[in-house]
């Protein structure tokens, strides 16, 4: 769990409101996949999967929500996002859910690299045996 890390967005703040940037050096890899997670019900959760190779950077746009993580010892750490000038690297080969999304929230989703299906480890306990 040591290479989950908060990092910090440099941000700019005025008498106009805050603006955040991420470019350059702020994440450690190259950006090659942009989305974003919304309209998630309090109920509900996304991610709960692991990644065999790329990484992941959360980040909280607007609102809140948990991020709980877990390593394939099973070593289990959980992180509540609510600002958007900290974002949450997700390295890969760990299992990742988010949960308990508080209305009107937005989870920025910056990845490594684009989909592919065959770097998901969706089952729990295939992950767990790598």
């Amino acid at each position: 769990m040591s290479k989950v890390k908060i990092i910090d967005i440099p941000d700019f703040n005025d008498f106009r409101g805050g603006m955040s940037v991420i470019e350059k050096d702020v994440i450690p890899f190259e950006i090659k996949r942009v989305f974003y997670i919304y309209n998630v019900t309090k109920d509900c959760s996304r991610g709960g999967h692991a990644h065999i190779e790329h990484l992941t950077f959360l980040v909280a746009l607007n609102g809140s929500f948990d991020v709980t993580l877990i390593d394939n010892e099973e070593k289990k750490i959980e992180i509540k996002l609510d600002k958007p000038n900290k974002g949450l690297l997700v390295p890969n080969m760990v299992w990742h859910e988010l949960n308990n999304f508080s209305n009107e929230s937005v989870c920025l989703v910056l990845a490594s690299d684009i989909h592919k299906e065959e770097d998901y480890i969706r089952d729990f306990s295939k992950f767990i045996k790598k």
